[in-house]
């Protein structure tokens, strides 16, 4: 059996990247003033809790794992940067704002013409157990000691007042 030979470039990751500007360089023309030319349209599928995916808590709760956008006829504000895009779309008639960073985005594709492209899931860090709740502490009640407190102390100065 022949020894395989390590890919030391990670060729795989390249390719991704590259195909990953595709996406990049549609987005651009998709942000011209003019849109979309014809009948292209873009569905574009990301992991919503992807390092630097940045959207609104409801769009969150909604698609807790992965979502789907499509950009045809009706979104504002597309800001195409070099590693992510930003747009303003309209959920429930409210407009909100999701930033995507290219990492996270796992398919692509403009079915007025049969196109399509997919990527590997980026690496989803799991969610931080959310003990905030537990760790902020309200202030102490006078009447509770549990023990040597190197706080302040609360005095009384009913007994330094005239009657």
């Amino acid at each position: 059996m022949a020894d395989e030979i390590a890919d030391l470039m990670d060729y795989g990751t390249l390719e991704q990247d590259a195909l990953r500007g595709v996406v990049r360089l549609a987005l651009l023309r998709a942000a011209q003033p003019e849109g979309l030319p014809g009948e292209h349209h873009l569905y574009i599928t990301f992991k919503t809790r992807a390092a630097g995916v940045s959207l609104p808590p409801d769009v969150l709760a909604k698609y807790p794992d992965d979502m789907t956008i499509v950009l045809q006829h009706q979104y504002w504000d597309l800001a195409v940067e070099p590693d992510l895009f930003s747009v303003m779309l309209k959920f429930g008639g409210m407009p909100k704002v999701l930033t995507v960073p290219y990492s996270a985005v796992t398919r692509f594709a403009d079915p007025g013409i049969g196109y399509e492209l997919t990527f590997d899931a980026p690496e989803i860090e799991p969610e931080p157990v959310l003990a905030m709740k537990s760790e902020t502490r309200s202030a102490p009640d006078a009447s509770t000691t549990d023990g040597p407190d190197d706080g302040p102390k609360v005095v009384s100065l009913d007994q330094f007042r005239k009657k």
